[in-house]
């Protein structure tokens, strides 16, 4: 197991890694937010698919889920269906448009990565891909469930207070 100190380091570059983030949200196209991109990348990846195994995959609350599919619906790149096994439920797929604006999302990310990472090795780049992939799968484990809940944060200390005498 890795010591205190190399845990706080990962912590410090989690924290440099929202540059990362935010650089690649700026080449967005601003009517298609890092969260709505996201949508259509699990779309293109994973197919048709239910609005709460969506959020699931996006670890999201499922108003929030609910607002990005709004927001790519009102702009024609995803289509929302009744489940034929339960009406109740919607099944989100992409459109044409939708795959059309997925190609450019990913030529967009794909040009930008290969810019930064010119000086990096198929090895590496395969590298950090892998243990990224490993890092999430091991915040989706089971383990998680196991760990004991979280404690409260402890009560702040109350100062004493002076009280001084009424006048009369």
């Amino acid at each position: 197991m890795a010591e205190r100190v190399q845990y706080e380091e990962l912590m410090r570059q989690f924290s440099a890694f929202g540059a990362v983030k935010r650089e690649i949200g700026r080449i967005m196209p601003s009517d298609c937010p890092s969260g709505s991109a996201a949508v259509l990348t699990l779309l293109g990846r994973f197919g048709d698919m239910r609005m709460t195994k969506l959020a699931d995959l996006l670890s999201v609350d499922m108003s929030v889920t609910s607002r990005h599919v709004a927001h790519l619906a009102e702009r024609g790149w995803i289509d929302r269906s009744p489940d034929p096994a339960d009406k109740r439920s919607r099944i989100v797929h992409l459109t044409p448009a939708g795959l059309a604006r997925l190609e450019v999302l990913s030529e967009r990310t794909t040009q930008l990565l290969a810019e930064r990472l010119a000086d990096w090795s198929d090895e590496e780049v395969a590298q950090l891909t892998g243990l990224m992939a490993r890092l999430r799968a091991s915040f989706d484990d089971s383990r998680v469930a196991a760990l004991p809940p979280r404690l409260p944060p402890p009560a702040p200390a109350l100062e004493p207070t002076t009280r001084t005498p009424a006048s009369t």
